[in-house]
């Protein structure tokens, strides 16, 4: 058994570490080790007992893992597990070991030992259940072999001090999960748009940039970004750029700002970009004010559409979707004739079965149509 001079400062480095995990989640496997490490015990699970008998394993030392082949039945006594039904019962959010819950010939004659206890080697419990999000129902569980011996009051105390900070550690790491997935959403959608969106400061740093904004910085020598810096070409455009960055920097900042907000980019034999810069205001936080920054929106009227997602919209043919994509890009009807070296008459069939199947009755409707239903190609 370890001496309290020993365990003290490693249960005070594992509520540090409960707190690591909660911020950073590739630090949870192996805290259930370090819990029993730290606890004088063999094998610790983390586990959340849901609706409709489900279980979530959150973490469990590497000696309670089982076979796939024998997943399904340690999937099966995880649900039907004796020590957390009589638990809940004896009382939420108190320590409790196996001899509250059961006499050893009781256990001993269980289904729950017999089957799945005596398998792995586990025979000693201490832990607890306690409210989890959702309304499920936490559970932290330590255990030994009958050999160790039975837990002490001690180790009662001590698990009774780990217990809230795994509690408190649990819903942050939950509410983190849920800001990363509402972060990683924001971010898929931007990669979605057909536009492309750099986050630039006041100097016009990229801070982050969109994959269509990488595309479009890649694909257009108007754009660039010269030692972290966007830029335009010629330089009088670049000028112009700047000076709604700096402007809409200052509306971020709280100041007034000009208006003037948007930009045309020409570029030679093609349809110009069409640029828009907007204020980035900082959010408040206890822990100290975001830093303002400036959003930078690029659109390319002739990025290529996505034949397959207008196929799959209105059921055209082929050469219906190529048809209709070039008419969202702006395209004329002589223009595809050339380009896909067809007949004007056969092209002109082609946009009456494309007006029939869009439910639109002129071409002008039909191209205002196809340009926003589908974004932009993300590869040519």
């Amino acid at each position: 058994m370890l001496s309290q001079e020993v365990l003290e400062p490693r249960l005070s480095g594992l509520i540090a570490h409960l707190y690591d995990a909660a911020v950073d989640d590739s630090l949870w496997a192996g805290t259930a080790t370090r819990i029993a490490e730290t606890l004088g015990s063999t094998s610790t699970v983390l586990k959340l007992h849901g609706d409709n008998a489900r279980v979530n394993l959150l973490e469990c030392t590497d000696n309670l893992m089982v076979s796939e082949r024998e997943q399904a039945w340690a999937d099966d006594w995880h649900r039907k597990d004796l020590w957390v039904e009589r638990s809940v019962a004896y009382g939420m959010q108190r320590i409790i070991t196996d001899e509250d819950l059961v006499t050893p010939e009781e256990q001993a004659r269980s289904g729950f030992y017999q089957d799945w206890l005596r398998h792995l080697d586990i025979h000693h419990m201490l832990g607890a259940v306690f409210p989890a999000a959702d309304g499920a129902i936490g559970v932290l569980g330590i255990h030994r072999p009958q050999g160790a011996g039975a837990y002490t009051n001690h180790e009662r105390k001590q698990a009774a001090l780990v217990l809230p900070h795994l509690q408190r550690a649990l819903r942050l790491g939950q509410r983190f999960a849920a800001v990363s997935q509402s972060h990683a959403a924001a971010l898929e959608a931007l990669d979605r748009l057909d536009t492309g969106v750099l986050m630039v400061d006041g100097a016009g740093c990229v801070i982050q940039a969109s994959s269509m904004a990488e595309r479009l910085l890649r694909e257009n020598a108007e754009l660039a970004v010269i030692r972290g810096r966007l830029a335009l070409r010629p330089p009088a455009l670049h000028d112009k750029l700047l000076a709604l960055v700096r402007g809409a920097m200052d509306t971020a900042r709280g100041k007034i700002a000009n208006p003037g907000a948007a930009l045309s980019v020409p570029r030679p034999h093609r349809m110009p970009l069409a640029l828009e810069v907007a204020p980035l205001r900082p959010s408040a936080s206890a822990f100290g004010e975001q830093r303002p920054a400036v959003l930078v929106f690029i659109r390319d009227p002739q990025a290529p559409i996505e034949v397959t997602r207008l196929r799959e919209l209105f059921g055209l043919t082929r050469t219906e979707g190529a048809v209709a994509a070039a008419l969202g890009r702006g395209a004329s009807l002589e223009d595809i004739a050339v380009t896909m070296g067809i007949e004007l008459s056969t092209v002109r069939s082609h946009l009456k079965r494309i007006l029939a199947k869009t439910g639109t009755h002129r071409q002008a409707e039909a191209v205002a149509l196809l340009a926003r239903s589908t974004p932009a190609s993300s590869s040519h």
